[in-house]
Protein backbone atom coordinates (compact mmCIF):
# COMPACT_ATOMS: atom_id res chain seq x y z
CA UNK A 1 0.00 0.00 0.00
CA UNK A 2 1.28 3.49 -1.09
CA UNK A 3 0.44 5.79 1.83
CA UNK A 4 2.35 8.47 0.00
CA UNK A 5 -0.53 7.73 -2.91
CA UNK A 6 -3.23 8.28 -0.52
CA UNK A 7 -1.85 11.07 0.77
CA UNK A 8 -1.13 12.95 -2.63
CA UNK A 9 -5.25 12.03 -4.06
CA UNK A 10 -6.99 12.78 -0.78
CA UNK A 11 -7.25 16.46 -1.44
CA UNK A 12 -8.09 16.04 -5.18
CA UNK A 13 -10.61 13.47 -4.36
CA UNK A 14 -12.70 15.75 -2.09
CA UNK A 15 -12.20 18.63 -4.46
CA UNK A 16 -13.92 16.58 -7.06
CA UNK A 17 -16.99 15.95 -4.54
CA UNK A 18 -17.39 19.47 -4.09
CA UNK A 19 -16.81 20.68 -7.19
CA UNK A 20 -19.69 18.31 -7.60
CA UNK A 21 -22.22 19.54 -5.06
CA UNK A 22 -21.42 18.05 -2.04
CA UNK A 23 -20.94 19.78 0.97
CA UNK A 24 -18.01 19.82 2.85
CA UNK A 25 -18.49 17.95 6.21
CA UNK A 26 -19.95 15.29 3.92
CA UNK A 27 -17.65 15.03 1.36
CA UNK A 28 -14.63 15.09 3.69
CA UNK A 29 -16.88 11.47 5.57
CA UNK A 30 -17.10 9.96 2.10
CA UNK A 31 -13.40 10.41 1.26
CA UNK A 32 -12.75 8.96 4.55
CA UNK A 33 -14.76 5.56 4.27
CA UNK A 34 -13.27 5.70 0.47
CA UNK A 35 -9.50 6.12 1.92
CA UNK A 36 -10.93 2.78 4.68
CA UNK A 37 -11.59 0.78 1.46
CA UNK A 38 -8.77 1.81 -0.56
CA UNK A 39 -6.43 0.22 2.70
CA UNK A 40 -8.71 -2.95 2.65
CA UNK A 41 -8.80 -3.37 -1.00
CA UNK A 42 -5.84 -2.50 -2.58
CA UNK A 43 -3.18 -4.72 -1.77
CA UNK A 44 -4.70 -7.45 -3.17
CA UNK A 45 -6.31 -5.64 -6.27
CA UNK A 46 -4.63 -2.30 -6.81
CA UNK A 47 -6.35 0.22 -9.26
CA UNK A 48 -5.33 1.27 -12.61
CA UNK A 49 -6.39 4.43 -12.09
CA UNK A 50 -6.42 5.00 -8.29
CA UNK A 51 -7.70 8.62 -8.55
CA UNK A 52 -10.82 7.49 -10.52
CA UNK A 53 -11.36 4.59 -8.15
CA UNK A 54 -11.32 6.64 -4.52
CA UNK A 55 -13.61 9.33 -6.77
CA UNK A 56 -16.19 6.38 -7.49
CA UNK A 57 -16.07 5.10 -4.42
CA UNK A 58 -16.09 8.24 -2.42
CA UNK A 59 -19.30 9.90 -4.50
CA UNK A 60 -21.48 6.79 -4.28
CA UNK A 61 -20.42 6.81 -0.08
CA UNK A 62 -21.56 9.96 -0.24
CA UNK A 63 -25.01 9.38 -2.36
CA UNK A 64 -25.76 6.67 -0.27
CA UNK A 65 -25.92 8.73 2.62
CA UNK A 66 -27.54 11.28 0.43
CA UNK A 67 -30.61 9.63 0.10
CA UNK A 68 -31.15 8.54 3.91
CA UNK A 69 -31.17 12.25 4.79
CA UNK A 70 -34.31 14.42 4.99
CA UNK A 71 -33.50 15.80 1.53
CA UNK A 72 -33.36 12.75 -0.55
CA UNK A 73 -35.54 13.83 -3.28
CA UNK A 74 -33.04 16.85 -4.20
CA UNK A 75 -29.42 14.82 -3.57
CA UNK A 76 -31.07 11.82 -5.88
CA UNK A 77 -30.67 14.40 -8.69
CA UNK A 78 -26.79 14.51 -8.29
CA UNK A 79 -27.03 10.73 -8.95
CA UNK A 80 -27.56 10.88 -12.84
CA UNK A 81 -24.05 13.04 -13.12
CA UNK A 82 -22.04 10.38 -11.84
CA UNK A 83 -19.46 9.42 -14.24
CA UNK A 84 -18.48 5.98 -15.91
CA UNK A 85 -15.79 4.56 -13.70
CA UNK A 86 -12.46 6.04 -15.00
CA UNK A 87 -13.44 9.45 -16.23
CA UNK A 88 -12.43 12.01 -13.47
CA UNK A 89 -10.79 15.00 -14.77
CA UNK A 90 -7.40 15.53 -14.57
CA UNK A 91 -7.55 19.10 -13.34
CA UNK A 92 -6.28 19.36 -9.95
CA UNK A 93 -8.92 20.17 -7.58
CA UNK A 94 -6.40 20.67 -4.57
CA UNK A 95 -5.54 24.81 -4.97
CA UNK A 96 -9.12 25.39 -5.77
CA UNK A 97 -9.85 23.19 -2.50
CA UNK A 98 -7.82 25.66 -0.38
CA UNK A 99 -9.66 28.41 -1.28
CA UNK A 100 -12.99 27.04 -0.81
CA UNK A 101 -11.75 26.03 2.77
CA UNK A 102 -10.92 29.58 3.19
CA UNK A 103 -14.63 30.46 3.39
CA UNK A 104 -16.21 33.84 4.34
CA UNK A 105 -18.40 31.97 7.11
CA UNK A 106 -15.16 30.48 8.90
CA UNK A 107 -12.86 32.73 11.05
CA UNK A 108 -9.41 32.98 9.74
CA UNK A 109 -8.23 30.15 12.45
CA UNK A 110 -10.76 27.30 11.57
CA UNK A 111 -10.06 28.03 8.43
CA UNK A 112 -6.34 26.80 8.60
CA UNK A 113 -7.54 24.10 11.52
CA UNK A 114 -10.21 22.96 8.50
CA UNK A 115 -7.72 23.19 5.36
CA UNK A 116 -4.93 21.65 6.90
CA UNK A 117 -6.64 18.55 8.65
CA UNK A 118 -9.47 17.94 5.17
CA UNK A 119 -6.64 19.17 2.15
CA UNK A 120 -3.16 18.62 3.71
CA UNK A 121 -3.84 15.59 5.52
CA UNK A 122 -2.70 16.46 9.17
CA UNK A 123 -3.70 14.68 11.98
CA UNK A 124 -5.78 16.38 14.51
CA UNK A 125 -2.02 16.54 17.10
CA UNK A 126 -0.40 17.70 14.49
CA UNK A 127 -2.16 21.32 13.70
CA UNK A 128 -2.59 21.11 17.78
CA UNK A 129 1.18 21.26 17.67
CA UNK A 130 1.45 24.07 15.15
CA UNK A 131 -1.02 26.38 16.61
CA UNK A 132 0.44 25.40 19.99
CA UNK A 133 -2.83 23.89 21.88
CA UNK A 134 -3.59 20.64 23.41
CA UNK A 135 -5.31 18.62 21.43
CA UNK A 136 -9.03 18.71 22.37
CA UNK A 137 -8.96 22.08 21.87
CA UNK A 138 -8.16 21.69 18.30
CA UNK A 139 -10.37 18.38 17.63
CA UNK A 140 -12.98 20.41 19.05
CA UNK A 141 -12.32 23.99 16.69
CA UNK A 142 -12.12 21.28 13.78
CA UNK A 143 -15.71 19.69 14.97
CA UNK A 144 -17.59 23.33 15.17
CA UNK A 145 -15.91 24.72 11.54
CA UNK A 146 -17.01 21.26 9.94
CA UNK A 147 -20.78 22.02 11.79
CA UNK A 148 -20.25 25.52 10.55
CA UNK A 149 -19.70 24.93 6.63
CA UNK A 150 -22.24 22.05 6.47
CA UNK A 151 -24.84 22.12 4.11
CA UNK A 152 -22.85 25.47 2.96
CA UNK A 153 -21.87 25.94 -1.15
CA UNK A 154 -18.30 26.91 -1.40
CA UNK A 155 -19.38 29.25 -4.46
CA UNK A 156 -17.19 32.18 -3.21
CA UNK A 157 -13.27 31.99 -2.73
CA UNK A 158 -11.97 32.72 0.67
CA UNK A 159 -9.01 35.38 1.34
CA UNK A 160 -6.06 35.25 -0.11
CA UNK A 161 -4.41 36.39 3.56
CA UNK A 162 -5.82 33.00 5.15
CA UNK A 163 -4.67 30.46 2.10
CA UNK A 164 -1.31 32.21 2.73
CA UNK A 165 -1.38 31.03 6.10
CA UNK A 166 -2.42 27.64 5.05
CA UNK A 167 0.03 26.90 3.07
CA UNK A 168 2.52 27.96 5.04
CA UNK A 169 1.63 26.35 8.07
CA UNK A 170 1.67 23.01 5.37
CA UNK A 171 5.09 24.11 4.80
CA UNK A 172 6.50 24.49 8.16
CA UNK A 173 5.05 21.06 9.18
CA UNK A 174 6.64 19.20 6.18
CA UNK A 175 9.49 20.89 6.81
CA UNK A 176 10.27 19.94 10.11
CA UNK A 177 10.40 16.20 9.31
CA UNK A 178 7.40 14.73 10.54
CA UNK A 179 5.22 14.97 7.74
CA UNK A 180 6.89 16.08 4.59
CA UNK A 181 4.46 18.16 2.78
CA UNK A 182 7.24 20.97 2.27
CA UNK A 183 7.74 19.81 -1.40
CA UNK A 184 3.81 19.88 -1.81
CA UNK A 185 3.47 23.58 -0.05
CA UNK A 186 5.36 24.83 -2.86
CA UNK A 187 4.09 23.56 -5.36
CA UNK A 188 0.44 24.86 -4.47
CA UNK A 189 1.92 27.82 -4.06
CA UNK A 190 3.56 28.19 -7.28
CA UNK A 191 0.06 27.44 -8.67
CA UNK A 192 -1.10 30.12 -6.95
CA UNK A 193 1.37 32.45 -8.00
CA UNK A 194 0.52 31.60 -11.66
CA UNK A 195 -2.86 31.81 -10.91
CA UNK A 196 -2.59 35.53 -8.79
CA UNK A 197 -1.15 38.63 -9.29
CA UNK A 198 -0.20 39.34 -5.67
CA UNK A 199 3.00 40.43 -4.34
CA UNK A 200 2.50 38.58 -1.04
CA UNK A 201 1.52 35.44 -3.08
CA UNK A 202 5.17 35.78 -4.73
CA UNK A 203 6.90 36.68 -1.17
CA UNK A 204 5.42 33.43 0.41
CA UNK A 205 6.86 31.21 -2.70
CA UNK A 206 10.27 32.88 -2.59
CA UNK A 207 10.04 32.45 1.28
CA UNK A 208 9.65 29.15 1.19
CA UNK A 209 12.94 28.18 -1.51
CA UNK A 210 14.79 29.99 0.14
CA UNK A 211 14.50 28.08 3.38
CA UNK A 212 13.98 24.36 1.18
CA UNK A 213 17.34 25.69 -0.49
CA UNK A 214 18.83 25.18 2.74
CA UNK A 215 17.05 21.83 3.94
CA UNK A 216 19.95 19.08 2.79
CA UNK A 217 22.04 21.22 6.06
CA UNK A 218 19.55 21.42 8.38
CA UNK A 219 19.87 17.72 9.72
CA UNK A 220 22.90 15.75 10.29
CA UNK A 221 22.88 12.29 9.29
CA UNK A 222 21.46 10.03 12.38
CA UNK A 223 18.72 13.11 12.32
CA UNK A 224 20.29 16.04 14.61
CA UNK A 225 19.56 19.37 14.07
CA UNK A 226 22.45 21.73 12.75
CA UNK A 227 21.58 25.33 13.37
CA UNK A 228 21.84 27.54 10.86
CA UNK A 229 25.28 29.38 11.96
CA UNK A 230 27.10 25.60 11.54
CA UNK A 231 25.41 24.90 8.53
CA UNK A 232 27.47 23.32 5.44
CA UNK A 233 26.58 26.49 2.60
CA UNK A 234 28.06 24.81 0.44
CA UNK A 235 25.18 21.86 0.61
CA UNK A 236 22.75 25.35 -0.03
CA UNK A 237 20.29 25.07 -3.52
CA UNK A 238 22.04 27.63 -5.07
CA UNK A 239 19.51 27.32 -8.14
CA UNK A 240 16.45 27.46 -5.29
CA UNK A 241 18.27 30.69 -3.88
CA UNK A 242 18.76 32.26 -7.39
CA UNK A 243 15.38 31.66 -7.87
CA UNK A 244 13.72 32.61 -4.44
CA UNK A 245 15.70 36.23 -4.88
CA UNK A 246 14.42 37.11 -8.32
CA UNK A 247 10.93 36.35 -6.77
CA UNK A 248 11.38 38.42 -4.06
CA UNK A 249 13.21 41.04 -5.87
CA UNK A 250 9.91 41.42 -8.31
CA UNK A 251 7.51 41.23 -5.41
CA UNK A 252 9.78 43.92 -3.30
CA UNK A 253 9.61 46.13 -6.30
CA UNK A 254 5.77 46.86 -6.17
CA UNK A 255 5.74 48.46 -3.35
CA UNK A 256 2.89 46.81 -1.63
CA UNK A 257 5.37 45.16 1.21
CA UNK A 258 4.02 42.53 3.71
CA UNK A 259 5.27 40.10 6.05
CA UNK A 260 5.95 37.57 3.48
CA UNK A 261 8.11 39.84 1.32
CA UNK A 262 9.89 41.03 4.95
CA UNK A 263 9.85 37.64 5.86
CA UNK A 264 11.96 36.19 2.40
CA UNK A 265 14.37 39.50 2.78
CA UNK A 266 15.73 38.39 6.12
CA UNK A 267 16.30 34.87 4.38
CA UNK A 268 17.96 36.02 1.65
CA UNK A 269 19.98 38.00 3.44
CA UNK A 270 20.97 35.07 5.50
CA UNK A 271 21.40 33.32 2.05
CA UNK A 272 23.66 36.08 0.59
CA UNK A 273 26.58 36.09 3.45
CA UNK A 274 28.85 33.63 2.36
CA UNK A 275 29.87 32.92 6.06
CA UNK A 276 27.51 33.17 9.14
CA UNK A 277 30.06 35.66 10.40
CA UNK A 278 29.71 37.84 7.19
CA UNK A 279 25.60 37.83 7.89
CA UNK A 280 24.12 41.79 7.56
CA UNK A 281 22.77 41.71 10.88
CA UNK A 282 21.92 45.32 11.13
CA UNK A 283 19.94 45.25 8.12
CA UNK A 284 18.36 41.98 9.44
CA UNK A 285 17.06 44.16 12.21
CA UNK A 286 15.40 46.59 9.93
CA UNK A 287 13.45 44.16 8.36
CA UNK A 288 12.27 42.61 11.68
CA UNK A 289 11.47 45.84 12.05
CA UNK A 290 9.25 46.14 9.19
CA UNK A 291 8.07 42.70 10.64
CA UNK A 292 7.23 44.36 14.26
CA UNK A 293 5.18 46.99 12.58
CA UNK A 294 3.08 44.88 10.07
CA UNK A 295 2.27 41.93 12.47
CA UNK A 296 3.09 42.91 15.87
CA UNK A 297 3.86 39.20 16.46
CA UNK A 298 5.59 38.40 20.01
CA UNK A 299 7.25 35.69 17.52
CA UNK A 300 9.07 38.44 15.35
CA UNK A 301 9.96 40.23 18.94
CA UNK A 302 11.46 37.18 19.69
CA UNK A 303 13.05 36.49 16.54
CA UNK A 304 14.77 40.13 16.54
CA UNK A 305 16.10 40.12 19.77
CA UNK A 306 18.41 37.19 18.61
CA UNK A 307 19.30 39.77 15.38
CA UNK A 308 20.02 42.61 18.02
CA UNK A 309 21.89 40.42 19.74
CA UNK A 310 24.13 39.73 16.90
CA UNK A 311 23.66 43.10 15.44
CA UNK A 312 24.43 45.10 18.76
CA UNK A 313 25.67 43.19 20.99
CA UNK A 314 24.34 40.36 23.34
CA UNK A 315 23.31 42.85 26.20
CA UNK A 316 21.38 44.83 23.08
CA UNK A 317 19.74 41.21 22.73
CA UNK A 318 19.23 40.44 26.37
CA UNK A 319 17.39 44.07 26.96
CA UNK A 320 15.18 43.41 23.61
CA UNK A 321 14.18 40.09 24.80
CA UNK A 322 13.38 41.75 28.56
CA UNK A 323 10.19 43.38 27.26
CA UNK A 324 8.62 40.04 26.47
CA UNK A 325 6.91 37.42 27.88
CA UNK A 326 8.81 34.56 29.29
CA UNK A 327 6.11 32.09 28.50
CA UNK A 328 6.37 32.24 24.59
CA UNK A 329 7.74 29.40 23.02
CA UNK A 330 11.52 29.22 22.63
CA UNK A 331 12.41 32.54 25.08
CA UNK A 332 14.43 30.29 27.62
CA UNK A 333 16.28 28.62 24.37
CA UNK A 334 17.36 32.49 22.82
CA UNK A 335 17.77 33.66 26.68
CA UNK A 336 19.94 31.20 26.65
CA UNK A 337 21.86 31.87 23.42
CA UNK A 338 22.42 35.41 24.50
CA UNK A 339 23.26 34.94 27.64
CA UNK A 340 26.56 32.65 26.39
CA UNK A 341 27.15 35.18 24.18
CA UNK A 342 27.12 37.44 26.58
CA UNK A 343 29.70 35.60 29.19
CA UNK A 344 27.36 33.62 31.26
CA UNK A 345 27.77 29.94 30.87
CA UNK A 346 26.21 28.85 34.01
CA UNK A 347 22.86 31.19 33.62
CA UNK A 348 22.45 29.89 29.82
CA UNK A 349 23.10 25.94 30.60
CA UNK A 350 20.21 25.91 33.02
CA UNK A 351 18.43 28.01 30.21
CA UNK A 352 19.52 25.56 27.66
CA UNK A 353 18.35 22.71 30.11
CA UNK A 354 14.38 24.46 30.10
CA UNK A 355 14.16 24.97 27.03
CA UNK A 356 14.70 21.31 26.06
CA UNK A 357 12.03 19.99 28.96
CA UNK A 358 9.63 22.58 26.91
CA UNK A 359 10.42 21.80 23.33
CA UNK A 360 7.86 19.69 21.67
CA UNK A 361 10.16 18.59 18.62
CA UNK A 362 12.59 15.46 19.40
CA UNK A 363 15.38 17.07 17.20
CA UNK A 364 15.30 20.39 18.61
CA UNK A 365 14.84 18.95 22.52
CA UNK A 366 18.12 16.71 21.96
CA UNK A 367 20.26 20.28 20.23
CA UNK A 368 19.22 22.38 23.42
CA UNK A 369 19.99 19.45 25.84
CA UNK A 370 23.66 18.96 24.23
CA UNK A 371 24.00 22.44 24.52
CA UNK A 372 23.42 22.26 27.95
CA UNK A 373 25.65 19.67 28.57
CA UNK A 374 28.79 21.20 26.53
CA UNK A 375 28.55 24.06 28.67
CA UNK A 376 27.93 22.03 32.10
CA UNK A 377 31.18 20.02 31.09
CA UNK A 378 33.29 23.23 30.43
CA UNK A 379 32.10 24.66 33.88
CA UNK A 380 33.49 21.40 35.40
CA UNK A 381 36.93 21.35 34.00
CA UNK A 382 39.75 22.49 36.59
CA UNK A 383 40.85 25.49 36.09
CA UNK A 384 44.50 25.67 34.09
CA UNK A 385 47.59 26.54 36.30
Amino acid sequence: MDDVLLRSLTPSVLGVLVRRGADFAAAEDAVQDALVEALRVWPADPPREPKAWLVTVAWRRFLDTARADATRRRREELVDEEPAPGQVSGADDTLRLYFLCAHPALTPSSAVALTLRAVGGLTTRQIAQAYLVPEATMAQRISRAKRTVSGVRFDRPGDVATVLRVLYLVFNEGYSGDVDLAAEAIRLTRQLAAAIDHPEVAGLLALMLLHHARRASRTTPDGGLVPLADQDRRRWDTGLIAEGVEILQGALARDRLGEFQAQAAVAALHADAPTAAQTDWVQIVEWYDELVRLTDNPVVRLNRAVAVGAADGARAGLAALAALDETLPRYAAVAAYLHERDGNPEVAARLYAEAARKATNLAERDHLTRQAARLNTRASRPAST
